[in-house]
């Protein structure tokens, strides 16, 4: 019972961190399952990839009503990351492969949140979509990733559409939320019918993640110190990551 109470309330501060920068929070769920539980990897993915599903309604419902999210931006990447996302969430990896790669993922994030974290806030390129294959592809090799992980793929989609010059800021993350959703969807599903059973705890842990993002949504990046606070979930991250990688290579 002590170890639920503390993951809801890892899961709550993070929900409410995370959503005050635009994201879902997969990386972070997972950073908290890794220090504080040693659950099996099918049940880490169901419980990210379950919230991200909850934080991700707020988001995208936040984004799309302040007209943000951006169709013929989104369905590219999205038409191949649904259907391999579901793959994604089918698949266990051994945990000789699972293990390093949730490190790896979980590294990558908190590099990627203190790298944007130190940039401009605006995007002074005019934004240009690449051709259509090539979000195709790219869109379903996130898509894979994000089952495979239990992440929703914004992670490693938000830093593209940037460094791309793909989308200016405010569509990145109206896009990107809207992907982690529809991936998170997809992966879920996968998960489902791979391993039906889902913690008893769940209901817990999704009622944190909901207050969490309602609260870190309603006062946003602007009212917060965002580029503290992704500093802070930089840390978190890669503590978790070295844990993750001393269980992979200390087995």
């Amino acid at each position: 019972m002590l170890t639920i109470m503390a993951l809801t309330l890892a899961i709550f501060v993070l929900a409410t961190l995370y959503s005050s920068v635009g994201h879902a929070g997969a990386s972070g769920y997972l950073a908290a399952m890794a220090l504080i539980t040693q659950m099996p990897q099918e049940e880490m993915k169901g419980i990210a990839l379950t919230l991200n599903i909850f934080v991700g309604c707020i988001g995208t419902w936040r984004f799309t009503r302040a007209g943000h999210f951006h169709w013929p931006t989104f369905w590219p990447f999205a038409a191949m990351a649904v259907p391999l996302a579901f793959v994604g969430g089918l698949w266990q990896l051994p945990d000789a492969v699972f293990q390093p790669l949730i490190g790896a993922v979980l590294l990558f994030a908190a590099i990627m949140l203190v790298f944007r974290g130190n940039r401009q806030t605006e995007n002074p390129k005019e934004a240009r979509m690449p051709h259509l294959w090539v979000a195709l592809i790219t869109g379903g090799i996130l898509g894979l990733m994000a089952g495979l992980t239990g992440t929703g793929g914004g992670i490693f989609l938000s830093p593209l559409l940037i460094i791309c010059g793909w989308a200016g800021p405010k569509r990145t993350a109206a896009i990107s939320i809207v992907f982690v959703l529809v991936n998170s969807l997809a992966g879920l599903g996968g998960v489902i019918a791979e391993s039906p059973t889902l913690p008893t705890a769940l209901p817990i842990y999704i009622l944190g993640a909901v207050i969490g993002g309602l609260i870190g949504s309603y006062f946003g990046a602007r009212q917060l110190p965002g580029r503290s606070i992704k500093l802070l979930l930089g840390v978190v991250l890669t503590i978790a990551a070295i844990k993750m990688f001393t269980i992979a290579f200390a087995s």
